[in-house]
């Protein structure tokens, strides 16, 4: 029987719920539980599939189609667990399989409410990833304690532990303690009006989270206790961390969360081994190089729009004992002053994935100027549809040569749209999404990488190399190293020739762990280290 544990936010968004329930997963698991996470959303989209980056960031793609919540990048990446289109409910997907049940006439005609129909199906929702086989079942409950949107899914989480029962369900509070400089004062009372709110709801925590940036004496977790019911040595800080958010694990464990939540729930474990996060650790504080890496994209920014991707460069660049300095390079600011102004001194270049027209022209010369000076050049989905094109004009030279995303009439459409998604009208969750096989090309830069001929990746695109171009590629330099195994979608391509150019259709990293850097990102980083020091 799976045990539950739920993490609830307050006084301020933003305190990092999702590192800190990732942190719980993975000191669990190193005990030799097993665990499934889940993200819970009170907005009303589906999914964040048709949402704008400036919105909600990245969109996080799971190897069963889901369009999901960027945490469930960071449950995956401290975990290894592997999620699911069940890992994460919206108000919207709740909502949905509400309205779709009552016009098939499930309710029998009865009247539909929030209680117990709304709570009924989220409390359903918890339940869909718990099985014999999990023993932990974490759930993050976005937004903030006292929002109108968040109070279904507490009403179900205290419905929810009634049903269980108290000794199987546990309640994590994450929180602000804010430091007044001016008065040089802890002040906890935010906290005490938060968990006040949910303890008007019939929430009582079993233990805190406390965000701050100084960290709490004895006397600050004792008036915590007592002013918020909750024991003394199950009030933990989240205190701000130097080098790198994979030191959050190794702080909990200093302060033994683990141990604490293993005892509340009564959970049979082993020893707590971290050996392999504190190299990875040591690692990034020890590093023997330094690299920049310019990310050109649409979104500059938005540092949360590529988290996935800032996130496996840095696993790169401890697997090759490398600090890296991610430069955000606006596209726009390239069209603007050119390649050379914006990307020198870079020692590597990659443009992600994307949609529309805006900055296009700048990602090409960034890929014109990665290829024609030898710069190590990893391009993401979107990235490869502008090497294909920057190809195609510069070498091949088909003037004009595009995408039908950006220019249906294009002379040269050497990226179009897939066969499938011609006749698709509705815009979300309708790509070409999830996990797909790629066969490798035998003697490939992609195949020394990855080091087997096959692999299994994560899409998310409507838009192909068209293959009328293949002959006119291949003969020219470009090779098509990675293919569907029916041979008809070019998955990958690279320059041969060229130091380190290569460029996929899908999203290598959210695969990408600590502990186990994705092969592209490695080598990558790798050849970029190496171009540096030539420099």
């Amino acid at each position: 029987m799976s045990k539950f544990i739920f993490i609830t936010g307050g006084v301020v968004s933003s305190l990092g719920k999702g590192i800190t329930a990732a942190s719980i997963g993975l000191l669990l698991k190193s005990r030799g539980l097993k665990i499934a996470h889940q993200k819970f959303d009170p907005y009303l989209n589906v999914d964040p599939g048709t949402m704008n980056p400036y919105q909600h960031g990245e969109v996080y793609v799971t190897d069963d189609g889901a369009e999901t919540d960027l945490d469930l990048g960071h449950y995956e990446r401290f975990t290894g667990v592997t999620t699911c289109k069940n890992s994460n409910f919206t108000a919207g997907r709740i909502y949905d399989s509400i309205i779709k049940k009552e016009r098939r006439g499930d309710y029998l005609g009865g009247t539909v409410q929030v209680v117990p129909h709304v709570t009924g199906e989220i409390c359903d929702s918890i339940r869909s990833v718990a099985c014999p086989e999990i023993d932990v079942v974490i759930s993050e409950i976005g937004g903030t304690v006292g929002d109108v949107e968040s109070l279904p899914f507490l009403e179900a989480l205290r419905i929810f532990r009634m049903q269980e029962g108290r000794g199987n369900v546990l309640f994590i509070h994450v929180t602000l303690i804010p430091f007044l400089r001016k008065a040089g004062e802890i002040k906890t009372k935010p906290t005490q009006h938060s968990v006040g709110k949910l303890r008007e709801i019939g929430i009582i925590p079993d233990m805190l989270i406390c965000r701050t940036e100084r960290h709490l004496d004895k006397d600050l977790r004792s008036k915590l206790s007592l002013f918020c019911n909750v024991d003394a040595d199950a009030v933990a800080e989240a205190f701000d961390v130097d080098n790198t958010i994979y030191e959050v694990p190794l702080d909990f464990a200093a302060q033994n969360v683990d141990s604490v939540i293993i005892d509340i729930l009564g959970l049979r474990s082993g020893k707590r081994n971290l050996a392999p996060w504190r190299d990875y650790v040591d690692r990034v504080t020890n590093a023997e190089h330094t690299v920049t890496i310019a990310i050109v994209g649409k979104y500059s920014e938005l540092l949360d729009a590529y988290k996935s991707i800032h996130e496996a460069l840095n696993h790169a660049g401890a697997a090759n004992m490398a600090k890296v300095c991610i430069k955000s390079v606006s596209a726009e600011e390239i069209e603007e002053k050119g390649a050379k102004a914006v990307l020198a001194g870079a020692g590597g270049i990659l443009v992600p994935g994307g949609f529309g027209g805006r900055g296009v022209e700048g990602k090409i010369e960034a890929v014109r100027y990665a290829r024609e000076n030898k710069i190590p050049y990893f391009g993401i989905c979107y990235g490869m549809h502008m090497a294909v094109i920057e190809f195609a004009r510069n070498v091949l030279k088909l003037e004009g040569a595009d995408t039908t995303e950006n220019n249906p009439d294009t002379k040269f459409p050497v990226i179009h749209i897939m066969e499938e998604q011609k006749r698709i009208v509705n815009k979300g969750a309708t790509m070409r999404l999830g996990a797909y096989p790629c066969a490798l090309k035998k003697n490939s830069q992609a195949r020394k990488c990855y080091g087997k001929d096959s692999i299994s990746e994560r899409h998310r695109h409507r838009y192909e190399f068209n293959n009328e171009y293949r002959d006119a590629f291949e003969k020219s330099g470009m090779a098509l190293c990675g293919q569907s195994p029916d041979g008809i979608l070019v998955e990958m391509v690279e320059l041969a020739g060229h130091p380190w150019f290569l460029a996929v259709q899908f999203h290598p990293e959210f695969k990408s762990r600590p502990v186990e850097p994705h092969p592209l990102f490695r080598d990558f980083i790798g050849a970029s280290v190496k171009y540096g020091k030539t420099k």
